[in-house]
């Protein structure tokens, strides 16, 4: 691999702790698997917040519908383990009606103060109309809640006082902020020796991926194109991400 592209899969200095913030389970998998298995290769402790239960998703009319939050939950659980992720938190919001609110934000921040991460990874606000389905509206509501919660409010001891008055959260200060699905990617992470880990954690979605039998052969074109767009040599696999250095 060139120099070029080895700068590019860099994780920040001083990077210890990473928060994942996504609207529906799977969502960090699909985006940012490969990724999460590097940071915590890396030594970097991660973090799931998952916003919504899933519960609008599955394929399989015979399921009771109210069984489908839990299903969703037990799925992410095991799927972060295949990465070596334990922490694993859900907001418990409904699906497909996920909006950038106060009450959304708030929970946001509080996870942030209380893991203290210097990276945070989440999807991108903007709507991308070349893959429309990157641009959910949950997807979307997630990332612009996360843009918010970070600027300024998380670092704000005044913003969201109950945090503080009664949790005795502090406010804190995030370094870098990756967006993943992002129409203008501008860092990009070498996933290529992740990839079966990337195809397990998501088999173990089954709710989600069971009936696609063409799932490895979709990530791995996937990959290809990121890593291509990203200037990798032939043969290699990434993931791409906005990457933004937030004020100090």
């Amino acid at each position: 691999m060139s120099n070029e592209s080895t700068e590019r899969i860099e994780i920040p200095e001083g990077v210890t702790r990473a928060l994942v913030v996504t609207a529906h389970p799977d969502d960090v998998d699909f985006g940012a698997g490969g990724t999460v298995m590097a940071l915590v290769k890396a030594g970097v402790q991660v973090t799931f917040c998952i916003c919504t239960d899933g519960d609008a998703g599955g394929f399989d009319d015979s399921t009771d519908r109210s069984q489908i939050p839990a299903i969703r939950r037990a799925e992410q659980v095991a799927a972060a383990a295949v990465y070596g992720v334990t922490d694993v938190r859900f907001l418990g919001y409904r699906d497909g009606y996920l909006e950038p609110s106060h009450e959304v934000q708030r929970d946001i921040v509080r996870v942030m103060r209380q893991v203290q991460p210097q990276l945070v990874i989440t999807q991108s606000p903007d709507r991308n109309w070349e893959r429309l389905p990157s641009s959910h509206p949950d997807h979307m509501a997630a990332g612009e809640a996360t843009a918010r919660a970070l600027y300024p409010a998380v670092r704000n001891p005044y913003a969201y006082p109950e945090l503080r008055n009664e949790e005795g959260l502090e406010a804190w200060t995030v370094n870098w902020l990756w967006m993943q699905g992002h129409v203008e990617p501008n860092h990009w992470i070498d996933t290529t020796e992740f990839f079966s880990r990337k195809v397990e954690a998501l088999r173990a979605h089954a709710s989600q991926t069971s009936h696609m039998e063409e799932l490895e052969g979709m990530l791995r074109t996937w990959g290809e194109m990121q890593a291509q767009a990203g200037g990798f040599e032939l043969g290699h696999l990434a993931e791409a991400f906005r990457q933004i250095k937030l004020p100090d």
